[in-house]
């Protein structure tokens, strides 16, 4: 099987969005995910035996260029969306063991023909899969296209007879075809006049193009005329369209034969563009994953199961001194889960202990060990099982390493912490699909308790093996401090959070629920009333319609559907016209997905009224705590209806309100220490308004003389150039030229030199190191900041631009957090924090302690690091989140 690299990259570019698919850095990606994605059904379905991929180079350097100067002339522009991708795609292919061939004055056409006479000749069955009709000509008995009907999905096989059914020529004869008719992609005229069925009819009267050639005279009528007017165009089109078999390849077909994943290298890929589903259809293509072959499986030592108060002392006693693993089965409970079972390994013996079936001396022994500091244990999902210990009153101490925490330190970049895929990465061990179960262990194994415990068993052998084995890999990085000072210690004030959940008013939630359906079905009457008649205003196709068609507004940009109806396109347009079906259909818009927000919340109140949030630690690679079900960090604050959102969220009954505490321009705080820059830190410490203070001398202007609009854009800049923002980004941004966009960022460097040189020196210094590091010292790895590859080295750059503040800023959050929790239990408040939304920290505030919490908040959060300007908090109270917000 044979790909043609571009024409397929194309489909798959056009087949999937572009803004549904781009790296937290800008890349977009779409075309690489359809690509693989398309590959990974062709291999499962055709199976093929030896696999290639075929790119074209420049036009400029082909033979047919030089031939013929308009060649391929007249295409659109390449999307600038599509910028970087077949190099993307090569790289792809690197890694998955597929061999991808350049031809120097030649086009992947020729090397498709090539390959497919190679393959013909030693008697195997060819698939070319291509887009390109061209391709139509190699068809023979043994070769056959896989021509896509639409996107990268539908590709149906093509032989002689679906040729000579849709074209009715043989396939030898389709270049004859084209060569009469003409190809507008090749920007290849044809004889005017002349269509497929036409040509057909010549060329199987006249036995094909020569014998056509040979009886010019005795064509008759207008399109006689015209084929003898156009036959040198016709001869050169037919010259330029026949397609090389015959190319001195650099590659055999052995060369090709049965490609392979590595393993690491794709994970290492997927994990920069960001890929999470494709990776598990590849490597199951290949069997449970792509090393299989290398993997040991392991099985569980062999271990006793202990009920009685006896045996469990002797058990736990003869591992003083020792680390022991503790794997946890957990069910789900009445709020969260419950832990039923305990799995303990250690380098001498194993044992499996059901705390379902305890006595109340065996229980207090188990409880005893699993709080005792001085035992030291690891485990895999400390905060799960944290969590769902607690729920069977037995608390949890002693905890010097959570595997998937210190994997993630590791490797900050990697789409998945599941023990499975640690052990397979780091170990070459490959789990029992039954220990690869991470819970509900006897649900998952329908009950068979024998499985059930051998399994449990297993995965706590695997953490401790996977323990000892990081345990260089943190001290080489220099991540040990992280590990036992900030995460694990984290992640217990996280399950404190999660436990504790937030109190929600259903009676609040309901009004705005209602209200919300109001104003949806408001603005859909109005927007209905704006151009006389219903439509869909869900339907892409039927909006495309009455925007393009039936209003005539301005294009938007193109795409393969239509011209795209997506929310950033639909605002510039309302702002270029005004129109009032379009402010209605961003209203209903709004409504509809803030409703739909409500709804998500509602249905995640657990049974004492709450709602718990699930917190991670090693999902964003710079250290940021994400939230999920529900996610409570993209609750929108910028309209008042999505603040009202907010509100939801009540003191509970028994306290005094609720406080919010939050740090003000904290990436910009750190952008000021980490450059040094006097103007900046000069700002922050005396108090100004930073963006308010830079636009005065950029502009200048007086401070007071800074308009609105002038801040605006220097906020945007200022956020924007440590995400790597460039003049392009920055003018789109603020809808501004590229030349302004260019000025602005020269003013602002000509001011601020040492934000200048910092970016720079940040960059290159990464590049020596191999990883940027935070103030905390967390590193993350990046070497593509040395790859041949630009593509992969503008998005390494970027990385290396933010890691560092992004990071620092989750750094310092959780050493707030730390000395926040650590200070509440010190001085005997009652008080508890409730949630951590980025910057921000929710607390709920006993009857009497505020005056002593905001103290200690204030405090807490302002000693959280130590910088060259004050980190400034900003505090408010309220009887919901909404009223505390500031």
């Amino acid at each position: 099987m044979v790909l043609d690299g571009h024409s397929m990259a194309f489909r798959a570019f056009y087949a999937l969005p572009a803004e549904n698919f781009a790296t937290s850095t800008g890349q977009h990606t779409n075309a690489v995910h359809g690509f693989v994605s398309m590959l990974i059904n062709l291999i499962k379905e055709q199976k093929p035996t030896h696999v290639a991929v075929a790119f074209d180079v420049s036009d400029d350097t082909t033979f047919r260029k030089a031939e013929y100067s308009d060649y391929k002339g007249g295409r659109n522009e390449t999307p600038r969306e599509f910028s970087g991708q077949i190099d993307l795609i090569d790289k792809v292919m690197g890694a998955w063991g597929i061999r991808t061939i350049k031809m120097p004055g030649y086009e992947a056409d020729d090397i498709l023909a090539t390959l497919a006479a190679m393959g013909d000749t030693a008697g195997f069955e060819v698939l070319l899969v291509s887009g390109d009709r061209d391709a139509f000509q190699l068809i023979t008995d043994n070769v056959f296209v896989l021509y896509p009907k639409q996107g990268v999905s539908n590709i149906p096989r093509m032989d002689a007879a679906a040729i000579q059914e849709k074209y009715f020529v043989t396939p030898p004869q389709y270049s004859d075809l084209a060569a009469l008719v003409g190809e507008s992609a090749d920007n290849l005229p044809g004889v005017p006049g002349v269509g497929p069925k036409t040509a057909a009819k010549w060329i199987n009267l006249y036995g094909g193009l020569e014998g056509i050639l040979a009886n010019l005279d005795a064509i008759g009528g207008k399109v006689g005329d015209a084929l003898r007017e156009h036959i040198e165009s016709v001869k050169r089109n037919r010259r330029l369209n026949h397609l090389l078999r015959d190319l001195e390849l650099p590659v055999s077909l052995d060369d090709l034969v049965e490609p392979r994943p590595d393993q690491d290298a794709i994970e290492d890929l997927f994990d920069t563009l960001e890929f999470k589903t494709l990776r598990t259809r590849l490597f199951a293509l290949y069997g449970s994953d792509a090393s299989a072959a290398e993997a040991e499986t392991i099985n569980a030592p062999e271990f006793a199961v202990l009920t009685g108060q006896a045996e469990l002392e002797a058990f736990l006693a003869g591992g003083v001194g020792q680390r022991s693993a503790v794997a946890a089965e957990l069910v789900p409970g009445r709020i969260g889960e419950d832990a039923v079972a305990l799995a303990i390994v250690r380098a001498d013996a194993a044992a499996y202990v059901d705390l379902t079936v305890l006595d109340a001396g065996a229980e207090g022994v188990v409880a005893g060990w699993l709080e005792d500091a001085d035992s030291l244990k690891v485990m895999h999902g400390f905060k799960a099982s944290l969590k769902a210990l607690a729920a069977r009153g037995l608390r949890l101490d002693g905890v010097v390493d959570d595997t998937a925490i210190s994997g993630y330190l590791i490797q900050p970049d990697r789409r998945s912490y599941e023990l499975a895929e640690l052990a397979q990465h780091h170990l070459k061990i490959s789990l029992s699909s039954a220990a690869a179960k991470t819970g509900q262990l006897e649900l998952a194994l329908g009950g068979d308790e024998a499985a059930v415990t051998a399994a449990l068993v297993q995965q706590a052998a695997v953490v401790l093996s996977l323990s000892r084995h990081f345990e260089s890999e943190l001290k080489d990085r220099k991540a040990e401090q992280l590990l036992t000072t900030l995460e694990l210690p984290i992640s217990r004030v996280l399950a404190d959070l999660e436990m504790a959940g937030i109190s929600v008013s259903m009676e609040r939630m309901n009004d705005q629920l209602a209200d919300l359906s109001k104003v949806i079905d408001n603005a859909q009457e109005l927007a209905f009333a704006a151009i006389g008649h219903e439509v869909n205003l869900g339907s892409p196709k039927q909006l495309q319609s009455v925007l393009f068609e039936e209003l005539q507004l301005p294009k938007t940009k193109k795409i393969k559907s239509g011209y795209t109806t997506d929310a950033a396109s639909l605002k510039n347009l309302l702002e270029k016209t005004g129109h009032e079906f379009l402010v209605q259909l961003m209203a209903h818009r709004e409504s509809a997905k803030l409703r739909q927000m409500v709804e998500t919340l509602k249905k995640s109140v657990a049974e004492d009224g709450r709602i718990h949030t699930t917190y991670a630690q090693n999902v964003a690679a710079t250290g940021r705590i994400s939230s999920n079900n529900p996610n409570l960090q993209n609750i929108p604050v910028r309209s008042e209806e999505g603040r009202r959102v907010r509100g939801i969220f009540v003191v509970s009954e028994g306290y005094e309100c609720l406080l919010s505490a939050d740090y003000s321009q904290i990436e910009m705080r750190i952008m000021a220490h980490l450059s040094g820059d006097a103007g900046l830190i000069k700002a922050y410490k005396e108090g100004e308004d930073l963006h308010r203070y830079v636009g005065s001398h950029i502009f200048h202007v007086d401070p007071a003389e800074v308009t609105s609009a002038m801040r605006s854009k220097v906020k945007a800049m200022s956020y924007g150039l440590a995400y790597g923002l460039t003049s392009f980004g920055l003018s789109k941004q603020l809808e501004i030229s590229v030349d302004e966009a260019r000025t602005l960022m020269k003013d602002y460097f000509d001011r601020f030199g040492a934000v200048r040189d910092y970016l720079r020196g940040v960059v290159d210094q990464a590049r020596i190191d191999g990883y940027t590091s935070t103030i905390e010292g967390r590193r993350r790895y990046l070497p593509d900041l040395t790859s041949t590859d630009r593509q992969l080295r503008e998005i390494a750059e970027r990385i290396a631009l933010n890691s560092p503040i992004q990071g620092s800023a989750a750094d310092i959050i959780k050493r707030a957090m730390l000395g926040v929790s650590a200070e509440l239990a010190s001085q005997g408040l009652k008080s508890r924090m409730l949630l951590q939304v980025h910057d921000e920290l929710v607390l709920e505030v006993a009857n009497g302690e505020l005056a002593a919490v905001e103290r200690l908040v204030t405090e807490q959060m302002g000693s959280a690091a130590t910088l060259t300007v004050p980190l400034d908090v900003q505090i408010g109270v309220g009887s919901s989140w909404h009223d505390a917000g500031h």
